[in-house]
Formats: C-alpha cells, structure tokens, sequence
C-alpha cells in the first residue's frame, strides 16, 4: 500500500489532537484535587503541633491542607475582607464569635479546641536568670523584652495584662519590642533582636527554642484566659471538608499533640 506524504500529515494531526485531549483530561482530573484542598488561618503558636496534624489528615483523607500562619486579629480582618480561608484557628476565642455572629462563619462550627500558656524565655547564653520570675524584666541587663502586638495578637494582651498585674508594665513597657505575631515575637528572642521573650508555651517546647533557651511559666490567674478556637469560615467552598477537619481536632492522637505543646485541651474530646 502506497502511504503518501499526505497520510502523514493526517497522522500527525490526530498525534496533536490527542495530545490535546490528553493534557485537557489532566487538567479536568486535577481540578477536583484543588476544589478539595483545605485552606487554614492557623494562629502563630500553632506553628509546631497544627503540621503534624494536618499531616495525619492528609494521610487519613487523600485531602491536601495548605497552612497559613499570622496574628489571629490581622486574620480577623483579612477574613471580614474577603479572604479566601476555608477554616480560621484563632488564639482568641473572640474572633471566631464575632464571626459567627456576622454570618461570616458557619453557625454551630465553632470549637473551642485549646487554651493557651504564657512564659518568659530567654537563651541559654543570655545569664538571665527568670526563676525571679517577672522581675526580673526590671532588670538593667535586660533591655529589650520581645512581646506579640497587644493591638491584634492575644498573647500580646496577655502579656501586658500579666506584667500589670505585678505592677510592672510601666517600668518595662520602653523595653518592648513588637513582633506582628507571637511566632515573630519568639525569633526575635531567639535571634537576640531581644533579650526575653514573653511567648506562647508552645513555641517554647517547640525543637528549636526547647534546645536553644529556658523558660518559665507565668501564673494563669495573672492574664485572661488565652482561649483558642476554630471555625469554618462562610465563605468556604469545601464546608462539609472544613468541618471534618474541626472534628479531627477532637481525636486522641490530635489532643495527644496538643498537649505535647502545652495546650490544655477541653475534657469533651478525651
């Protein structure tokens, strides 16, 4: 049989064609996987227990789950803004209510997963010695004190509420120096952009700070409580996903992690 130049070009047309059907039906197939992909608003002092459980939701559902860190007041206001979050894990307890009671979240999704701690730390290296507790910030060797925002990041507030309670907030209140979230808060202490940090728990029993520096724990009756919640956010296109990772939150292995970052977990999830 006789093949001439003009088969060849038919051949080679189908050849194009179905290369273009071929890269069409990986883009359609690939579609749903993005749709179901969960998009978090994690508060800073989740940075070290919220991956391991995100991981373990990903290996348990087939879903993706794409971490966002940053203060839990900027978050507040980017969500009333239109930010695409599918669910919102605040530090504050409030920002989630406040949320809900604008239709802004799912009503009934909240959960109050956590509650946070305060500490002061410091690096090995620094001789500051914080068994004196707070007042030891009074003291001229330390010159810069790193805290959270108090205008947008709780454990900010929470600081200031702390050192007020020891009347001690106007003696140091020169000395602070303001990171946007605590996590910056943290790297600055770590860094020696600031001599003590007053920072979440859980970045203090995270690897790098735990090897690197000591803390202790200030009293809870001398700040409000640091209550944390999650909530799916109105705007989410992948609700009945949102809220299956919520209640991923509320299983043994997650508590489990929790509290190896020195959350203290409601007792309705044990």
């Amino acid at each position: 049989m006789y093949i001439g130049p003009s088969f060849f070009r038919g051949d080679a047309l189908h050849a194009s064609i179905g290369r273009a059907v071929f890269v069409l039906a990986v883009i359609l197939a690939a579609a749903p996987m993005r749709a179901q992909s969960l998009t978090v608003a994690a508060a800073s002092d989740l940075q070290s227990a919220i991956p391991a459980i995100a991981s373990r939701f990903e290996k348990d559902t087939g879903r993706q789950v794409r971490l966002t860190f940053g203060s839990s007041g900027n978050f507040f206001t980017q969500i009333q803004n239109g930010a695409p979050f599918d669910v919102f894990l605040s530090a504050d307890i409030d920002y989630p209510r406040r949320l809900e009671g604008s239709g802004q979240a799912e009503r009934g999704s909240l959960y109050e997963y956590a509650t946070g701690r305060l500490v002061i730390w410091t690096r090995n290296d620094s001789g500051i010695d914080l068994r004196r507790g707070l007042t030891v910030l009074s003291d001229e060797r330390v010159r810069r004190i790193a805290i959270a925002n108090p205008e947008h990041a709780p454990y900010g507030r929470a600081a200031v509420a702390a050192l007020g309670h020891q009347r001690l907030y106007e003696r140091v209140r020169k000395k602070f120096v303001l990171g946007e979230n605590i996590s910056q808060a943290a790297q600055f202490a770590q860094t020696g952009g600031a001599d003590v940090g007053m920072l979440a728990l859980s970045l203090a029993l995270s690897p790098t700070l735990k090897s690197s520096g000591t803390y202790v724990e200030i009293p809870e009756s001398w700040y409000p409580l640091i209550e944390q919640a999650a909530v799916v956010l109105a705007s989410s296109r992948q609700k009945p996903l949102a809220r299956q990772f919520i209640d991923y939150l509320k299983t043994p292995d997650s508590v489990r992690i929790l509290e190896s970052f020195g959350f203290a977990v409601p007792q309705t999830t044990r």
